[in-house]
């Protein structure tokens, strides 16, 4: 995504994403969660390039370059869950190339590549997970900026995830 934007009244949001494989269920019945998430020699990228000039109003820029992504959400009595991830990609990365100049408010920059994600939140009393991640792929966040008279908070973040994987129940 290439953007340039000048002179503005008010805010400047601006996102790039690239996904191998996202699922997400949700369900309020006994469930048996099966999935298999696997991703070839392919590159996933997200990348911006980005110029804010002359805005009065908050700057928020992103770029997120995702392989794998599951998300189980439950509330019955009984969830199995069964996740296996495999990246082996090329890349997931995210790149953000930003120039913001002459903010009026807050500017916020971030980057975020992640090999292998899983999430999930349950209150069943009986919950077995079996949850596998292998990740391959180069793995890289970058963020790249110049940042001048900016009226406000600023914030800059870059981070590159291998697998994260993380359980909830309540």
């Amino acid at each position: 995504m290439n953007t340039t934007v000048t002179n503005v009244a008010g805010n400047v949001t601006g996102s790039s994403a690239s996904v191998g494989n996202n699922l997400e269920v949700v369900t309020m019945n006994n469930a048996n969660v099966n999935t298999s998430q696997y991703v070839g020699q392919v590159s996933i990228a997200a990348d911006q390039n980005a110029t804010v000039t002359n805005a009065n109003g908050t700057v928020s820029l992103q770029s997120q370059a995702i392989c794998n992504a599951a998300d189980v959400s439950t509330d019955p009595h009984t969830t199995a869950v069964t996740s296996d991830q495999e990246c082996q990609a090329n890349d997931p990365s995210a790149l953000l190339n930003a120039k913001v100049v002459n903010a009026g408010d807050d500017t916020t920059l971030a980057s975020q590549a992640v090999g292998n994600s899983f999430s999930m939140d349950t209150n069943a009393a009986y919950m077995p997970v079996q949850n596998q991640q292998l990740n391959n792929a180069a793995t890289a966040s970058t963020v790249n900026t110049t940042v001048k008279n900016v009226n406000g908070n600023v914030s800059v973040s870059s981070s590159a995830i291998g697998n994260n994987a993380q359980i909830v129940q309540y």
